[in-house]
């Protein structure tokens, strides 16, 4: 019986995590991406796992600009992130003492390098609607 041929070293593994981190770089001041929309920036539905990265990596990073999809920032630091909107003048939207990102004008996407409705109908059953 002849040996076994040696095995080929593995394919090196994409490191997502330094991949949501240089998305989230990407993300100007004002301008914010969902968790999703970091996901679909790498080519992956895993939002979850972008909000893993978040929970663990993401101190270093500009972590406010990663929201939740119906413009909520992080869970538990609510308090934080608004000084940061307001710093940066990032679109708000306020209904008595509650608030939430105006994810119309704050949404950025980095292939269009703008608001992720740009060139989409209002009409669109798909387009963002303000929740307020």
């Amino acid at each position: 019986m002849e040996p076994a041929a040696p095995l080929e070293p593995a394919a090196p593994v994409d490191d997502f995590g330094a991949a949501v981190a240089e998305v989230v770089r990407t993300i100007p001041p004002g301008r914010v991406m969902t968790y999703g929309d970091v996901a679909a920036a790498l080519g992956s539905k895993a939002s979850r796992a972008v909000g893993k990265v978040m929970a663990h990596e993401g101190a270093d990073l500009p972590w406010w600009r990663v929201v939740r999809s119906g413009g909520l920032p992080p869970v538990h630091h609510e308090a934080r992130a608004l000084e940061q909107y307001r710093v940066e003048g990032t679109p708000l939207t306020w209904r008595d003492t509650t608030w939430r990102l105006d994810m119309r004008r704050a949404r950025w996407s980095p292939d269009a390098g703008g608001p992720d409705h740009a060139g989409h109908d209002e009409r669109d059953p798909n387009f963002p609607r303000d929740p307020f």
